[in-house]
């Protein structure tokens, strides 16, 4: 039933779900709305998202609307082995543990599917790999899914370009309540927990080089202005860098940020953004990490090479000695720092994001038969759902369009 660290570190975990359930209004009232309607009553779903306490409480959540879940991490340093364990107590599938080798963490995946999932919601794109390569048999079971994050929407994308996806899957992050906020405020805030908390290093003051400009990109650059850093963007979008100089922030090229730059981030969710040739112009001192899904936006292995010696300087901060004395330092192992080396999105980010899923893993089971083998977008009626569930949770009413606005706005004369 389970494959965890330690089953007694339960009730720690227990505190934590129950923390982010007081600061999830959306999550609970779907969790009132399906403990009545028990919309996924007999359904099996696999869930493959970054294991900590507001995954915990969406997997909660779906088991309370009847769903059989497992539940797996989506990196093997986000995990959180006590929030695993209070899962695993309260009587759900889970198979993760902080930490995990590439092998450890491949079979927890595996035994996540194990179940013959109908539905699966994913962080990345790891559990419908393995399911187009190696374990194909459970094709026949899957109705469809939900993705997470830009990185497994590009592997999707791919997938569908090539003919090859086998299932309907809804682009949760490209819902504007995913994006606009979670991608936005949730990683601008939890980039900096992250790299503050490993670091307590001031950010006023420091060159702040920003890889990437899309809306994570957009939310860390933000708060790094917010702490007083001047902030340099690094983007291969014209448009993208036309709008990081509206915004106020110096554009320029990797190349020449390298040597300019105290903290570098990367967002872009491609590989090797920031490689050896950077390396050798980086001050002494600088910092590295990544927000990207993937450990491939910072080339760690030709830091490696370049190395003449490694030492880790603090908790989750890697110093690696260059030739001529200076020291690089990588935070996380180049892995997402703010789940890595923090508890990822704020729990109101999540709700939002969370509440999507939710929604969205409804709709794929009542819809799956005609929606084909693509990659869809959340539904309209769902993005506009959550919003308003948001806006209640504040106490806040809008205006709506009177039937005469209405049909001033559909005319053409």
């Amino acid at each position: 039933m389970y494959k965890i660290r330690n089953i007694d570190l339960a009730e720690s975990g227990r505190q934590k779900i129950q923390w982010v359930r007081k600061n999830m209004p959306l999550l609970r009232s779907l969790e009132d709305e399906f403990s009545k309607t028990k919309p996924f009553d007999g359904v099996r779903v696999s869930i493959s998202v970054h294991l900590e306490a507001k995954t915990a409480y969406l997997a909660k959540v779906l088991a309370i609307g009847g769903a059989e879940v497992s539940v797996t991490g989506s990196n093997p340093l986000s995990t959180q082995d006590d929030v695993a364990a209070a899962l695993a107590k309260d009587g759900l599938k889970v198979y993760a543990w902080y930490n995990a080798t590439e092998e450890e963490y491949k079979e927890h995946l595996e035994l996540a599917l194990g179940y013959k999932p109908n539905i699966i919601i994913d962080d990345g794109g790891d559990l419908v790999n393995l399911l187009h390569t190696k374990r194909q048999d459970l094709l026949p079971h899957v109705m469809g899914g939900s993705e997470e994050t830009t990185t497994g929407i590009l592997r999707l994308k791919a997938m569908e370009r090539e003919g090859v996806l086998k299932f309907p899957m809804v682009a949760v992050n490209n819902a504007y309540c995913k994006y606009l906020f979670d991608n936005r405020y949730g990683t601008g805030q939890s980039v900096w927990d992250g790299i503050n908390r490993t670091t307590n290093l001031i950010v006023a003051g420091k060159n702040v080089v920003v890889v990437g400009y899309g809306w994570c990109g957009k939310g860390i650059a933000m708060r790094a202005k917010g702490l007083g850093a001047s902030v340099i963007v690094c983007e291969i979008d014209p448009i993208k860098a036309t709008e990081a100089v509206m915004d106020g922030f110096k554009v320029m090229t990797m190349d020449k940020a390298s040597s300019i730059g105290d903290i570098f981030i990367t967002a872009t969710g491609c590989k090797r953004v920031i490689h050896g040739e950077h390396y050798k112009k980086m001050k002494d001192g600088a910092i590295l990490c990544n927000a990207g899904h993937f450990d491939v936006e910072v080339c760690v292995p030709e830091l490696e090479e370049m190395a003449c010696e490694k030492k880790e300087q603090r908790k989750n901060i890697m110093g690696y000695k260059i030739e001529d004395g200076r020291w690089i330092n990588l935070l996380a192992e180049g892995r997402l720092v703010n789940l890595a080396a923090g508890d990822g999105h704020p729990a109101e980010i999540m709700d939002m994001s969370f509440a999507l899923q939710a929604l969205s893993a409804k709709y794929v089971l009542e819809n799956y038969e005609k929606l084909g083998n693509k990659v869809i977008d959340v539904p309209e009626e769902i993005d506009k759902r959550v919003a308003l569930m948001k806006l209640k949770s504040w106490g806040i009413e809008i205006d709506e369009l009177t039937e005469e606005q209405k049909k001033y706005l559909e005319s053409w004369c």
